[in-house]
């Protein structure tokens, strides 16, 4: 073993590690911190030696993991150094450690000559980081079991344990994601890779879904379904049905989950997906609601009121009961933010394996801090709860679909046609997304114009209704992978579920951008 510079362990800077072989303490009681002194000197002394070893830690440890601060001072310092492109050592570093109090008790400048004196090779530093790192993680560890321990002893009413849970697993989670190894640059080999698996995948369907299914012939034809790490918005005016084609789509995508399984076939190979829906508008109750009106083809109003026959009744209980197994799970908690809802998602990736995240919607999210209610903080707030479902969408490598309102400036214009420019309070929603869609209902707006009765003008407005009646557009207003245009579909008001045209009337005139 290398004998590396002793650190006597009777100076400030070490008092929270004692000394093994004292008889301070009984060894049969006492627990030390997790730390790795040798490891912390190893490192130190290969970077001094080629300052080419800092690019093997570089990428997940920081100064704040070396326990002592000492070190943490030395590593701090050679990084700042070796970024400006000049030569840390022991000669360089020497005028800024001269007059280090912290550095001066184990020997001054001269502890640093003694560092890289020590140091043989440079081959081992990235092992020598891992080992710093995890000692790091682990005393992160005691500090969120303690942090959970005295919170389960604070008798604050306002703190449930609920919020306790969420709190810890949000800790954990922002833990196991800070300064990880794995994350930085990938070669251009791994990334060809994927990118082939996902071709093969779409080469294998025929060329009609790379994705996850929507459950529509005409959408995922020209998005090829819902990809992984993509954020999709689905925007559009209060009664346009945005509620309705995303209930839709979490059914048809879990229904195919539940059915491929069935079969044997794999999650990754699957076209379905176990679906989370952020459900912030409607109750759990009304959501399912509504998926049993539209897979029973009964009237919803019908069903709310309970104006049902007997046979009705019956075939309602024959869908409810076809429909136990769908993994499709309902979140209907009120005033969520975006870090509870995200820690709520990998939760249910890491039980259910889920596949897929809806949210209804986004302007009923609040962000993490909310910092008042003026227009600028809102729009920070939006940015924030965008950039929040992106990044959840590449972190648990799935498709996120946020339903969106539109500003009320559509409706003092004729053309009723959303646009872009239509996204309502952040101009981030469109700059974070991968896919922003609007569903438009050309019907709602046609039937707020009916002029007076017994005129030619009433004649020619019921003609043009019977044209529009039960149509609807999916718009894509803008694709990081595809075209825009608009893809016509039908909806059934009544049972709330929107559905493909025959083929013949199907098309996607291309837009300007």
């Amino acid at each position: 073993m290398t004998d590396f510079p002793d650190i006597p362990d009777d100076i400030p800077v070490n008092d929270m590690i004692p000394d093994d072989n004292s008889d301070e303490y009984d060894q049969s009681d006492f627990r030390q911190t997790p730390h790795n002194l040798e490891a912390e000197q190893a490192l130190l002394g290969a970077i001094l030696v080629k300052n080419d070893a800092v690019a093997k830690v570089q990428d997940f440890l920081t100064p704040d993991h070396f326990i002592n601060p000492a070190h943490q001072k030395i590593y701090h310092a050679a990084l700042k150094l070796i970024e400006k492109g000049l030569i840390a050592s022991p000669v360089t570093l020497k005028p800024y450690f001269e007059n280090e109090d912290g550095l001066s008790e184990i020997g001054g400048a001269e502890y640093l000559a003694r560092l890289a004196g020590a140091a043989i090779s440079i081959i081992n530093a990235a092992e020598y980081g891992q080992i710093i790192y995890q000692m790091y993680l682990k005393r992160q560890l005691i500090n969120v079991g303690t942090d959970l321990v005295n919170d389960a002893y604070d008798h604050n009413i306002d703190k449930t344990a609920e919020d306790q849970i969420e709190k810890a697993e949000q800790q954990l989670y922002d833990l196991a994601e800070r300064g990880s190894a794995e994350g930085g640059f990938k070669s251009f080999n791994k990334s060809a890779a994927d990118a082939v698996g996902i071709i093969e995948m779409a080469f294998k369907r025929g060329g009609k879904l790379a994705g996850k299914t929507t459950g529509f012939d005409s959408i995922n034809k020209h998005i090829g379904g819902l990809h992984k790490s993509d954020l999709m918005i689905l925007a559009g005016r209060p009664a346009m049905g945005k509620t309705a084609l995303a209930t839709n789509i979490a059914f048809n995508t879990a229904r195919v989950c539940r059915d491929d399984a069935a079969l044997g076939i794999s999650a990754e190979e699957s076209r379905g997906a176990v679906v989370a829906f952020f459900s912030l508008e409607m109750a759990a109750d009304q959501l399912a609601a509504r998926i049993l009106a539209e897979q029973s083809g009964l009237s919803a109003q019908d069903l709310r009121q309970g104006k049902l026959s007997q046979d009705q009744f019956n075939k309602l209980a024959r869908t409810a009961q076809d429909l136990e197994e769908l993994p499709l799970y309902i979140d209907d908690s009120p005033a969520l933010n975006i870090g509870a809802l995200m820690t709520r998602a990998r939760r249910l990736k890491r039980q259910h394996g889920v596949g897929l995240v809806i949210v209804d919607y986004l302007q009923l999210l609040t962000g993490s801090r909310r910092g008042g209610r003026g227009p600028e903080n809102r729009v920070q707030e939006i940015s924030e709860i965008t950039r929040g479902l992106k990044g959840l969408a590449k972190e648990l490598q799935i498709p996120v679909l946020a339903l969106s309102q539109l500003s009320r400036a559509i409706e003092s214009r004729e053309n009723k046609r959303p646009l872009l420019s239509d996204l309502r309070e952040s101009g981030s929603i469109e700059q974070d997304a991968d896919m922003v869609t609007f569903v438009y209902r050309p019907e709602y707006y046609h039937k707020q114009t009916e002029p007076d009765p017994d005129t030619e003008a009433h004649l020619i407005w019921l003609e043009k209704g019977d044209k529009l009646e039960g149509r609807a557009e999916f718009i894509i207003g803008k694709q990081r992978h595809g075209p825009t245009g608009i893809i016509p579909l039908l909806f059934d008001a009544s049972t709330t579920k929107f559905s493909d045209l025959p083929i013949a009337d199907s098309y996607l005139p291309e837009q300007n951008a």
